[in-house]
């Protein structure tokens, strides 16, 4: 049953759900920044504090705020009953490219998501934390380079850096796989081109990977980290108002 007006703590635990924070040291969980127990019927979305930060709050009537990089924040500008959360690395990988189901949806999967390369942190005691996929391999529907281009293009507002591949490695009229990753490197590029991907979805291009983007024939598509991390924001707010149908402003 859905609660139109969750608190702070409600809030917090959904995300930590959400971005599977226990994948991670506590110094990179997150999570409330700054408590409060006031009711959230309003929540203001920004990757991080701004200028007018203050006044946005008030125009909006906004209850709590949601922080992506919150280290700037001067707290003694904003109301005192205002309730922060924040996210970082758990938002990066999972709400923008990465092992990211929501993404995969919208651009087309037909198919489970195959997790592409780990990575794995200590807990503050030494003791190894679970293991979490930086990216996925999937199937989509046969599509031109151009059509698919086009609908990355739509989701994330434009890209950086698009290259077909100068080889059979490279997307053809009949290709259906492509991996979806949160880093560029020359292992994974490889990882990718060896798991059948004929594309690779990337947020910024690495120079470090030319050569096994050369050597596989890979294309690629560079959407840049603004662009990433500005989709991973909408999606975030579409899944808090799902989920319990309260209004989400979204700073961009």
């Amino acid at each position: 049953m859905k609660t139109p007006h969750p608190s702070l703590s409600e809030l917090d635990d959904f995300l930590r759900n959400e971005l599977n924070t226990d994948r991670y040291p506590d110094t990179e969980q997150g999570g409330i920044y700054y408590p409060s127990e006031r009711p959230v019927h309003r929540i203001g979305l920004s990757l991080e504090p701004f200028s007018t930060l203050s006044a946005w709050i008030d125009e909006n009537h906004i209850d709590a705020l949601w922080l992506h990089r919150p280290w700037q924040l001067n707290l003694a500008t904003l109301p005192p009953d205002i309730g922060i959360l924040a996210h970082h690395l758990p938002f990066d990988e999972t709400l923008t490219i990465g092992y990211n189901q929501q993404l995969a949806s919208q651009l087309g999967a037909t198919q489970l998501l195959e997790p592409l390369g780990y990575k794995q942190a200590a807990n503050e005691i030494g003791e190894l934390l679970p293991e979490r996929p930086i990216g996925m391999v999937f199937d989509i529907p046969e599509q031109e380079f151009d059509s698919l281009l086009h609908r990355i293009s739509t989701l994330f507002g434009g890209y950086d850096r698009a290259e077909a591949g100068p080889g059979p490695g490279g997307w053809q009229p009949d290709s259906n796989r492509i991996a979806v990753v949160g880093a560029m490197t020359d292992a994974l590029v490889r990882e990718a081109a060896d798991e059948g991907a004929h594309l690779y979805v990337t947020g910024a291009y690495r120079k470090p990977a030319q050569q096994a983007v050369d050597e596989t024939g890979i294309a690629v598509v560079a959407v840049g980290h603004r662009r990433v991390e500005e989709w991973g924001l909408r999606a975030l707010a579409d899944l808090l108002h799902e989920r319990w149908e309260i209004d989400c402003f979204v700073h961009e």
